[in-house]
């Protein structure tokens, strides 16, 4: 037996090894929404649709209705899908030239950049933006020109990380910042976080902080500029060597990746790789996995080559942690299996000597239950009769003194010879009033004893043939026949006798309700009887 208690704190560090670590509800409230995530894509596949449908539906489109529609579904293939997303850039770029409209040929060179610098040509992305008469545009159009070099200088950066050119190209977007931030409101969503970014590029990392989290706290962002913000922010975490903030910032942002069917976002890839530092390789797994499902359905190189780097390591680490868990419970297995061989001996031997106690107590449970069912009805039986001795007693007193007092009303109109009087005394008594005056007795001292009886007959039928008793009523005629059951007149006869009905009625009355009833007719009785009393 000593041996069994050592195996038992083996056990709990089993169970603690392999328990779920921190972030609980915030992965919980993740997997849930990767579990909706068909839902989200399903509604921007049914706004692509719908722009499609207007499309081919148009009856002579011109070209400018047709730059319109393009450009609306380029904007939800953008981060989507880039094949589609580049078809849509291009054929931007076909309208506008067929227009010779120089401001739609300068937008749609912005869109056709932006979708070039998702799939990583930076070089490709340039030559494009260098196409751009910025004098064409309107202050929202050059904004968003402005942002767009800015973004490509800053992701050229990162792309590099050498310590020369890597500095001139943060100056350079640094400058287009300036340019872009000029044009826009200073309480801006994009006045805000490209500011911040421009912090954080710059070093001034905890201004870059105040101003990602008052638009986190303060701003109410839409799905796609809550992920970019949260992203970024994360991203300072984790090279602050904050990965617990970091990971939360993580996860809220891939939820809104999700939400906003956005496939071309790095905030699950960078989750995955936190939690398989943190030791969560199963988490990491199916978000790495996630994440190459996400690159390949966006279709842009350089997030499929990213994740597939990353994939590997995550997965050989899986697999190491899913043997050394097979190790770990085999060797469990192993111990429980000598427990179970140990508790089988000493159950064969307690067996023989419980097996004569058991069946002895068989018989002891199955007296005392008899036992109890027969002082339970006793009991039953003796409240019931107490009761009802009680009210006939009550009831018995009440006619002997309406008959005194009607045997002295007639003695006094013979002693004065009034003998009309004697009939009109006669005719004033009304036998149906006092019937019905009995049955409201009888109802109200059944009731007291039974309660639950209407609840409990009406349970017996399905709702539409259920009793429905009118204001004031305790008892109807179908209630009061199986009142009288209850308490044990059973024959037919004696329960006409006492509602004055004759035997046919009463056997008509038994039919009809048993008819309507939910169980057998032979059934009926007996669960009229099980109906217990107060």
């Amino acid at each position: 037996m000593k041996r069994i208690l050592v195996l038992v704190p083996f056990l709990f560090l089993f169970h603690s090894a392999f328990s779920s670590q921190g972030h609980d509800s915030l992965l919980i409230k993740l997997n849930n929404t990767l579990e909706k995530k068909k839902d989200y894509d399903a509604g921007k596949l049914a706004r692509i649709e719908k722009l499609q449908q207007d499309l081919n539906n148009a009856v002579n489109p011109d070209l400018n209705f047709k730059y319109n529609i393009y450009l609306e579904l380029y904007e939800e293939y953008k981060s989507f899908n880039y094949d589609k997303a580049f078809h849509y850039a291009q054929k931007l770029q076909q309208t506008g030239d067929a227009l010779k409209d120089p401001v739609k040929i300068a937008y749609s060179r912005i869109k056709f950049g932006f979708i070039l610098l998702s799939s990583g040509m930076f070089k490709e992305t340039f030559d494009t933006l260098k196409t751009v008469n910025v004098k064409f545009l309107d202050d929202e159009s050059r904004k968003e020109y402005y942002f767009l070099t800015a973004r490509t200088y800053y992701d050229l950066a990162d792309f590099d990380k050498d310590n020369y050119y890597t500095l001139i190209y943060n100056v350079k977007a640094g400058k287009y910042i300036d340019s872009a931030t000029a044009l826009c409101k200073p309480n801006s969503f994009e006045y805000i976080y490209y500011i911040g970014l421009k912090y954080i590029k710059t070093g001034n990392t905890p201004q870059a902080i105040i101003n990602l989290k008052k638009l986190i706290k303060n701003y109410k962002l839409t799905d796609h500029q809550f992920a970019v913000t949260a992203s970024t922010l994360g991203d300072i975490y984790i090279r602050n060597k904050e990965p617990d903030s970091a990971i939360d910032l993580l996860i809220s942002a891939a939820i809104a990746d999700i939400r906003s069917s956005t496939k071309e976002a790095a905030a699950m890839t960078t989750l995955a790789q936190l939690l398989h530092k943190n030791g969560d390789v199963e988490n990491a797994y199916v978000y790495i996995k996630q994440a190459l499902e996400d690159a390949i359905a966006y279709g842009a190189r350089q997030r499929k080559i990213q994740v597939s780097a990353i994939l590997p390591v995550i997965a050989s680490e899986r697999i190491n942690h899913v043997e050394e868990q097979r190790r770990v419970l085999f060797f469990y297995a192993s111990s429980l299996t000598v427990l179970a061989i140990i508790v089988v001996v000493f159950a064969v031997i307690i067996y023989k000597q419980l097996r004569k106690l058991r069946l002895a107590d068989k018989v002891i449970l199955e007296t005392n239950h008899n036992l109890q069912e027969s002082i339970n009805q006793l009991n039953e039986a003796n409240k019931i009769k107490e009761e009802y001795i009680g009210y006939y007693f009550n009831l018995i007193s009440e006619y002997i003194n309406k008959l005194e007092r009607f045997k002295r009303s007639v003695d006094n109109k013979l002693t004065t010879k009034r003998y009309d009087d004697i009939g009109i005394i006669v005719n004033n008594i009304n036998l149906t009033k006092e019937r019905e005056e009995l049955f409201i007795n009888f109802d109200k001292a059944f009731l007291k004893i039974f309660p639950n009886f209407v609840t409990g007959y009406n349970a017996l039928f399905s709702e539409e043939n259920h009793v429905k008793l009118l204001p004031n009523q305790l008892l109807n005629t179908d209630l009061r026949i199986f009142a009288l059951i209850r308490l044990g007149i059973s024959d037919t006869e004696k329960i006409a006798h006492i509602l004055e009905y004759s035997v046919n009625t009463i056997y008509n009355y038994k039919a009809r309700i048993k008819a309507k009833s939910l169980i057998t007719n032979d059934e009926f009785e007996a669960t009229i009887m099980a109906i217990k009393a107060i």
